[in-house]
């Protein structure tokens, strides 16, 4: 996935940019980097994360950083930030999203002379490379970022650190988030609103979908107004965004609450307790247990200093180990108990397998599972919130392709909460995990746990389609 920060000022900004880039790190994959600015002179870090978290990794760094103007990113895969020296002037730039038109852009740029891309592991181009090189072919920045922009396919938001500010790019259709904000001599823009309050900024805009704007140590300048069509992920509130953000407006607690009152208002199962699995299926599990008026408890307890988030590492064995070591069971809150659990979503469902069996283990008599979201059919081709290899991993797929075979016309079908595909589709999950009994949200709850029209949120991946599909 990744996430961003840039912040500019009449003081020094390295401090707002470390910290307000770390509070970015739940979105991170393998990358951290900072750039700052000072008159003509760029200061630029990059470390690998993998392992480490962010802090500690640049806590040398910012003390040979000062300026009064930086941004930061936690990256999917690549460097970042890149530091470009152009007919526009030397700039940084951060970009967050996924290019599916690589190789045509690719192909474009060599036809206009660009001579060659700097190559990554596997022989895959920096997409930030290419982004800025769509940039340099016009005669501005504002220029150029529009017209990147409108030769993208799929989504990309990004920051650029020029000499004279900051310019911040939503891409097109708003699928990932950014926002603005100022304090007393500084202006500040984030992918996650939790950047700010600790640094002291107040959330001012929610840049849309398509804008430009600029800021400076003296203000914010939109250059480029926003466009009509919103298409922002949903999964935003459902799984990956961070509880203490708001995106649109929207709070992610907030509508976790919404959705767990939600599975609980179509339920009848009785149980001892609910839970959540840590973290993002805790807000669900404390509305669920408001609306059915059980208890919220805690049979698990996340260990949180020293691993990172489980769905990260490309390498299964590796995601099995930390979702493993970093969940430490309560067994006193297990054992003769008839559990609920709530969980942001299914995505592979091998984690899920391994907890379920140690549930057991611990003398647990039922578990029930209750799911934010529908089953995902559908890889996301506009994100990567997830690095799977193939989208038949995906737990709703796999059990699709072993009724169907490889027939992919079905899919539509098992979508569909009232058929009878869907039920087996969800009968055949609920046997491979040994669940007592496996529930998902239908999309309209969740639609409506969100609160924006459905029209303006990117279902993809439980839908397959790129916009709201017909019923």
């Amino acid at each position: 996935m990744g996430g961003m920060f840039g912040a500019t000022g009449k003081n020094d900004c390295v401090c707002d940019i470390f910290f307000g880039t770390d509070y970015h790190s739940h979105l991170g994959t393998m990358r951290g980097g900072l750039a700052v600015l000072n008159g003509d002179r760029f200061t630029r870090f990059i470390h690998d994360i993998t392992n480490t978290q962010f802090r500690s990794k640049f806590e040398d760094d910012i003390e040979k950083m000062n300026g009064p103007a930086g941004i930061g990113v936690i990256s999917d895969f690549e460097d970042q930030p890149l530091l470009i020296h152009s007919h526009l002037g030397p700039y940084a730039i951060v970009t967050v999203g996924r290019i599916r038109n690589v190789p045509e852009l690719v192909r474009l740029a060599f036809r206009k002379r660009v001579t060659h891309f700097s190559e990554m592991s596997y022989g895959d181009i920096n997409p930030t490379e290419l982004v800025a090189t769509l940039i340099n072919q016009e005669a501005t920045f504002e220029d150029g970022i529009r017209s990147a922009q409108e030769q993208i396919e799929g989504s990309c938001s990004l920051l650029l650190l020029a000499r004279d500010g900051i310019y911040a790019a939503r891409d097109r259709f708003g699928r990932t988030p950014l926002t603005l904000a100022r304090k007393d001599g500084a202006f500040a823009v984030a992918s996650e609103s939790c950047a700010f309050p600790n640094l002291d900024y107040e959330p001012v805009h929610d840049v849309g979908p398509g804008e430009i704007v600029r800021l400076t140590a003296d203000g914010i300048e939109t250059l480029k107004p926003a466009l009509d069509t919103l298409r922002v992920c949903s999964f935003l509130w459902v799984y990956y965004g961070y509880p203490a953000s708001s995106y649109e407006g929207i709070s992610v607690e907030d509508a976790r609450n919404r959705c767990g009152r939600a599975l609980a208002r179509r339920d009848s199962v009785r149980m001892d307790f609910v839970a959540g699995i840590p973290d993002s299926g805790t807000g669900h599990a404390i509305g669920y247990a408001a609306e059915a008026g059980i208890p919220y408890k805690r049979p698990f307890v996340k260990y949180t200093p020293t691993w990172p988030r489980s769905f990260m590492p490309q390498d299964q064995r590796v995601r099995n180990l930390v979702a493993r070591m970093k969940l430490i069971p309560v067994r006193e809150l297990i054992a003769g108990q008839s559990i609920m659990f709530c969980e942001d979503s299914i995505v592979r469902g091998t984690q899920l397998q391994d907890i379920i069996r140690r549930l057991y283990d611990y003398g647990a008599e039922e578990i029930h599972m209750r799911v934010a979201c529908p089953p995902l059919l559908f890889g996301c081709p506009y994100l990567n919130f997830s690095r799977n290899r193939s989208e038949n991993e995906l737990s709703g797929r796999k059990a699709v392709l072993e009724m169907e075979g490889d027939s992919t016309d079905a899919f539509a079908d098992y979508a569909n909460p009232d058929s009878d595909k869907y039920r087996a589709l969800v009968e055949t999950i609920r046997e491979r995990l040994h669940l007592t009994s496996l529930n998902y949200q239908r999309l309209e709850d969740m639609v409506s746990a969100i609160g924006l029209p459905q029209e303006k949120l990117c279902t993809h991946c439980w839908t397959g389609c790129d916009t709201p599909c017909a019923r």
